[in-house]
């Protein structure tokens, strides 16, 4: 019995001590996602959608939850946002080229389309994120214009 007793002081130091150490955190301008917004031109209501949808996961403007303060949730969350920022970052929009855009759009698409986003681990905590079927409707159909224009523009040669 002592032996446990032990450990489980040991384990409580250590998690203390880990409380004052924590990945970087993901803190942008909201200016950072100006240039996808002009580009894209997304109406009101998808504006809406992306703040409270994408903007945490996939953007350099992430809103921290408070939990987000304890170790090692705060690891998972920064891995979170790394992953969902390498697939797809509107902070990042202006160094791609058109083909990537497209393609971004294209994935985009069949992501919501398949419900696969907003992740359920993402809005289990975050219930206003998850998209109604109406949401759903306006996503794929704004993307599909997205995509429309960027299928006018002169290819590269």
């Amino acid at each position: 019995m002592k032996i446990i007793k032990k450990i489980l002081i040991l384990l409580l130091v250590v998690f203390v001590v880990a409380q004052f150490f924590g990945p970087e955190k993901n803190v942008g301008e909201l200016a950072s996602i100006e240039p996808f917004l002009s580009e894209t031109n997304p109406p009101e209501n998808i504006k809406a959608i992306l703040k409270e949808s994408c903007y945490d996961c996939h953007s350099n403007v992430t809103r921290y939850p408070w939990y987000n303060n304890i170790t090692p949730v705060n690891y998972w969350l920064a891995e979170h946002v790394k992953d969902g920022k390498k697939h797809f970052n509107m902070s990042n929009w202006e160094g791609l080229s058109t083909k990537k855009k497209d393609h971004k759009f294209e994935e985009l698409i069949e992501m919501v389309e398949e419900k696969e986003m907003p992740l359920p681990s993402y809005t289990w905590t975050h219930t206003e994120a998850k998209l109604t079927d109406a949401q759903i409707q306006d996503m794929v159909s704004w993307a599909k214009q997205v995509r429309f224009k960027y299928s006018l523009e002169p290819k590269p040669e």
